[in-house]
């Protein structure tokens, strides 16, 4: 692994035991910890290794933009990614504060990913290639596309700047799932890489992923957008400009396993219908577009744009955008000149 490997999160909470553990393996391993506070997070965060960002420190460090981002929101994230970049990372492992690690967490970086290519159906259920146990499938997968799998061919070598690891106990799942069944679940730890074929869909998290450098700019999080959303439809846009380029996100094996905050089901489902009824048609807009050829950035405004002539995203995230994009380049700028 590198040393120029870096971790982010956004927490409004003390180091929970997932952070804590986290921290140890950045200490051991030499990478370095951003973390982007809240205005919940508590004033005194403080943990051996992470370098904390409070929203005033955001403040001082990106300007108008964390101005411009709304708090109180998982966008906050964005400022977590942007200090990693500007320390001149080229990996950036990220993760939430209730997923804690197994020892073999993000050893496994190797952007050409070997395993199963899955195509021939627009959206997949990646999940479904990971048990035989029964019917689980992914938070903002469309749910008349839960059964849907695909065509998978073995021995395939593709290029996966972003990668996907589950998590296993109480997986990334959605509140119909949660409302339905109780009881933990464990993915199959020893099952080979999924790769997903030029135009199938499937959302992937937040939650544990690893993204190299020259896909970064597809970090970005919406914050004008359900909290429940952000981070699918993130994935939707990165999928598609993947795509544009001859490259792919891959799904793997769990590393870690969530501990859960605390969350009413309710409200969970309440942010995640939007989802549920325009999911599909996102990934039909986005598929349309003709960005082949574009530099990720332009591609990445594009898609947002489609995104806001749908309704999606209101005009303000198109500035935002803009601001993310620009903060980037001053981040690898900075890293460059260091």
């Amino acid at each position: 692994m590198p040393l120029n490997t870096w971790m982010a999160l956004t927490t409004i909470a003390s180091p929970t035991i997932a952070v804590e553990e986290f921290a140890a393996i950045t200490r051991e391993r030499g990478w370095g910890f951003a973390v982007s506070g809240d205005t919940k997070t508590p004033a005194d965060f403080a943990e051996d290794g992470i370098d904390y960002l409070s929203v005033e420190r955001q403040r001082e460090l990106f300007g108008a933009y964390a101005d411009a981002t709304p708090v109180r929101h998982y966008a906050r994230k964005n400022f977590a990614y942007l200090h990693a970049i500007a320390q001149g990372a080229g990996i950036i492992v990220e993760s939430d504060d209730d997923n804690r690690p197994y020892p073999e967490f993000a050893l496994e970086t190797e952007r050409r990913v070997s395993g199963r290519e899955v195509s021939g159906a627009d959206w997949i259920n990646a999940y479904r290639y990971f048990t035989d146990d029964k019917l689980i499938w992914p938070r903002g997968l469309p749910l008349d596309r839960i059964h849907d799998l695909g065509e998978v061919r073995d021995g395939v070598t593709v290029d996966c700047p972003i990668q996907q690891f589950l998590a296993d106990s109480d997986p990334d799942v959605d509140a119909i799932y949660r409302l339905l069944y109780r009881e933990p679940f464990h993915f199959d730890r020893e099952a080979t890489p999924l790769i997903l074929g030029p135009g199938a869909y499937c959302p992937f998290n937040s939650q544990n992923t690893i993204i190299h450098a020259d896909a970064f700019e597809l970090l970005y999080l919406p914050a004008f957008v359900s909290f429940r959303m952000t981070d699918i439809w993130r994935s939707f846009v990165a999928q598609r400009i993947l795509w544009s380029q001859g490259k792919s996100v891959s799904f793997h094996a769990p590393t870690v396993f969530q501990e859960r905050n605390a969350h009413n089901l309710m409200r969970d489902f309440s942010e995640e219908v939007v989802g549920y009824l325009r999911n599909d048609e996102i990934g039909r807009v986005l598929t349309a577009l003709d960005i082949d050829g574009l530099a990720t950035g332009e591609a990445l405004i594009r898609c947002y744009e489609a995104l806001h002539r749908i309704d999606i995203v209101p005009a303000e995230e198109l500035s935002l955008v803009d601001q993310w994009l620009a903060g980037v380049a001053a981040a690898r700028a900075g890293a460059a000149s260091a």
